[in-house]
């Protein structure tokens, strides 16, 4: 399924996916629209192709309940793939998920607006990490002091629009003054736009609002929704703060690599560049890959797409 991509993933010194059909395995009996459950192997299949944090926070989480979000999270433990956005207990949901990469330590948080209504069982609400606007900031802020970096996951905004929100701005912008150094969007199942926040501390926050679908089966007619980017960006760290404050963090470098579903009769799914589709799998092709690009360099000119 990712063989085209593979190599993209793997040479990335760290590799986050938003993972939002539960993975809990097939003694739970898998299932499809409107309430998903995936195979392990699918997990398997996302290590495989270089993924090393995974967000679990989205509207599909509680999908099939709590025996399937905890056999999702217990085969990511197995894997060794750091996951975030959703917790097993009270000190799973308190531990903050640190990675470290060529000696720049990396936080990663992820917050969903919601569950499709789906409660979390009472006295369990550490299951998925909602996106409560106090709590994440406090997060945020928490991680700020542990981390040089702040990798902030959010599930929000309305499917299928092309262009964040008024409450999706106004979210990322928060995220950002809380301590947020890449927001990293989804749910809306298209691409949006990116832009650089300037943030409280000085410095600028990548807003990435959305990065469309990258692995789906949409039975939408919008040809956008086979559409998605891997989200490329360089953290570099300067050798030292002012007066004891941590130096900031530094990103530069930041593409996107767009991406193309391609499938036959609803079966045998790849992902492909975009560069790649052509007018067989989407019509008129070259004219979408040159509106999309103008449509994500809307508020970053100097935005590579590829």
């Amino acid at each position: 399924m990712l063989e085209a991509v593979k190599e993209e993933l793997e040479t990335a010194d760290i590799a986050v996916a938003n993972q939002e059909s539960v993975t809990g395995g097939t003694a739970l009996g898998l299932s499809d629209y409107p309430s998903f459950n995936s195979p392990h192997e699918a997990a398997d299949a996302l290590k495989q192709a270089g993924i090393d944090v995974v967000t679990m926070a989205n509207n599909h989480a509680l999908d099939r309940g709590e025996k399937a979000l905890r056999s999702a999270i217990r085969h990511w433990r197995e894997l060794g793939v750091e996951y975030a956005g959703a917790s097993d207990s009270e000190a799973d949901r308190s531990r903050l998920r640190l990675v470290e990469r060529s000696g720049i330590r990396l936080a990663f948080l992820a917050f969903t607006e919601g569950t499709n209504g789906i409660a979390s069982p009472r006295g369990r609400s550490y299951l998925v990490h909602r996106l409560e606007e106090r709590r994440m900031k406090q997060e945020i802020a928490e991680a700020r002091r542990a981390a040089d970096a702040v990798i902030v996951s959010l599930h929000f905004g309305r499917e299928y629009e092309r262009l964040p929100s008024p409450a999706q701005r106004r979210l990322a912008r928060q995220a950002a003054d809380a301590g947020a150094d890449i927001i990293l969007g989804h749910h809306p199942h298209v691409l949006q736009p990116p832009e650089w926040i300037a943030n409280r501390r000085g410095g600028r926050t990548l807003a990435v609002y959305s990065l469309g679908n990258f692995l789906a089966a949409q039975r939408q007619p919008d040809p956008h929704t086979r559409i998605g980017a891997i989200l490329h960006a360089e953290l570099q760290l300067p050798p030292a703060g002012v007066n004891g404050v941590p130096p900031a963090v530094r990103i530069g470098n930041v593409r996107l690599q767009t991406t193309f579903i391609r499938f036959h009769g609803w079966r045998s799914f790849r992902v492909v560049p975009l560069a790649e589709a052509g007018e067989a799998d989407l019509p008129e092709a070259d004219g979408l890959r040159r509106s999309l690009q103008a449509h994500l360099q809307r508020w970053m000119p100097d935005l590579i797409v590829r």
